[in-house]
């Protein structure tokens, strides 16, 4: 199935792409960071990996509500843990040919990800940097809170309706479905997560962008659909 015959007659004014788990797979190297950090702090393993993907790791630890602990300070050496642990990172079969055939000022990456992190992996994967990147610290509430995709949307100066979201997780397939866009769930990854991925989700499903290919159409830059 085409993004044509999920979207019949529908075109986007911009796409707007997650990065983990939806146009790169960083799962090994993220968890290997996340269970060392676990294991430091006492913190179950299994109960934290099921409830991590697809947020900040801000949020992820003030959650948690470790006492004694500067949730800021443990962000921050998380990330940069992850920064300097890339190993095993790929792409998502397709992404690299679907993101070439697009118009670099209609699309971007909105990740839960900090910025410094976000550009490290997308480098480690070889994809390229997109014109426009929210990350982690461009928003006062991550994702599932539709901030990311309602801000992405805004700098596009586009309704979010008019944009098509890929994600892979519950929480950013939340914030999509929050800021009213349709949205679109690549399930690459979802045999190796620990939360399952999205296997609930209403949303169309595909494996990976083998085939999904945008191409421009006529009528004005920046309206898209898939063949």
């Amino acid at each position: 199935m085409s993004l044509v015959e999920v979207f019949p007659g529908r075109s986007f004014s911009a796409f707007l792409f997650d990065m983990d788990g939806t146009i790169l797979t960083s799962l090994v190297a993220a968890e290997r960071v996340w269970i060392r950090w676990a294991e430091r702090h006492g913190v179950d393993v299994a109960m934290l990996l099921a409830t991590l993907h697809g947020k900040r790791s801000i949020d992820t630890v003030r959650a948690l509500n470790l006492p004694g602990i500067d949730a800021e300070a443990e962000a921050a050496a998380i990330t940069q843990a992850e920064i300097e642990d890339v190993d095993g990172i790929e792409a998502i079969p397709g992404v690299a040919p679907f993101l070439e055939a697009l118009p670099r000022e209609r699309w971007a990456i909105v990740t839960s990800a900090p910025r410094a992190l976000a550009a490290r992996r997308i480098e480690a994967a070889g994809l390229p940097l997109p014109g426009l990147m929210i990350a982690s610290e461009d928003v006062e509430r991550g994702k599932p809170a539709p901030d990311p995709y309602l801000l992405a949307a805004a700098r596009f100066g586009v309704a979010p309706e008019s944009c098509l979201v890929f994600e892979d997780a519950p929480a950013g397939i939340a914030a999509a479905e929050n800021a009213g866009a349709p949205v679109v769930v690549i399930t690459a990854t979802h045999a190796t997560m620990t939360h399952g991925g999205a296997a609930e989700t209403p949303h169309p499903r595909f494996a990976d962008y083998h085939g999904l290919t945008g191409r421009p159409l006529p009528g004005g830059l920046g309206l898209f659909e898939g063949r």
